[in-house]
């Protein structure tokens, strides 16, 4: 596992010095236009390799190891993305044991590079700077800094990232494309589960034996940080226990 302070600069790619967010708009569109809106995870995923080598990373909430699962399975020219695969998990300082644990596991039975990312501060150095709890008094402000202000630091070297996001789970996720620029973090988008329903996923589990977070099958089905995670009732939106009680939908990661 490689430790990734936001602060210090990302291990170096092959990113094109003379390519801008232009080139990358348009590789973008050019993506999408090639492969069609039908286009098959595994698909999207040997696209993703063979335009952007090494220069990708896989993000990775370990609630489940599905996408890795899909990526390991359909790029299978490692030698492509420079021997392993990179897979990125946002470790806030906040994680159920269960999430953490689930992150050890993929590591160990995948051959992928896992970069953990932490903010700048701990949280006990937050705690000092900005008051104690700041998940309970602003929890905007806390995603940002310990979610999507490293994650653009971490993001920041390479030209594409690929997320596990699905149409399904949420109405802010509706209508995301497979593939797109992401005007957020300046790199393009891959989201090669887009489309897949809540059956399609749960079969690509059983049928794969793909590794899945305990809380998941302890009533959890969307896990985020800890003090910002409920158990949702019987009956209610998969999502309804993130962030319970209040308008706060998402962490700001999948804004665009």
């Amino acid at each position: 596992m490689t430790d990734l302070d936001f602060a210090r600069p990302a291990e170096e790619t092959a990113r094109p010095a003379e390519e801008t967010i232009d080139d990358l708009r348009a590789i973008a569109e050019a993506g999408a236009a090639q492969l069609g809106p039908d286009a098959t995870a595994s698909e999207l995923l040997a696209w993703t390799a063979e335009t952007f080598g090494p220069d990708f990373l896989i993000a990775a909430n370990m609630q489940d190891a599905v996408l890795i699962d899909v990526a390991d399975k359909a790029i299978t020219d490692k030698d492509a993305v420079g021997g392993k695969l990179k897979a990125l998990f946002l470790d806030t300082g906040y994680h159920f044991a269960e999430t953490l644990g689930t992150r050890d596991a993929v590591e160990s039975v995948y051959n992928l590079e896992l970069i953990n990312v932490t903010p700048e501060q701990t949280v006990e150095q937050q705690d000092e700077l900005v008051g104690r709890n700041l998940f309970a008094s602003d929890p905007g402000e806390c995603c940002r800094l310990r979610k999507v202000v490293p994650l653009k630091a971490s993001l920041a070297p390479y030209r594409a990232w690929v997320t596990g996001i699905r149409r399904v789970e949420a109405p802010t996720r509706a209508n995301a494309p497979l593939i797109s620029f992401d005007d957020a973090f300046g790199l393009v988008k891959i989201n090669p589960l887009a489309a897949w329903t809540d059956e399609e996923f749960q079969n690509y589990i059983d049928a794969n034996g793909v590794l899945v977070n305990p809380l998941v099958d302890e009533g959890y089905p969307s896990i985020g940080c800890e003090p910002c995670t409920l158990k949702p009732k019987a009956g209610e939106d998969p999502r309804s226990g993130r962030w319970a009680g209040r308008a706060k939908t998402e962490c700001g990661l999948h804004a665009s």
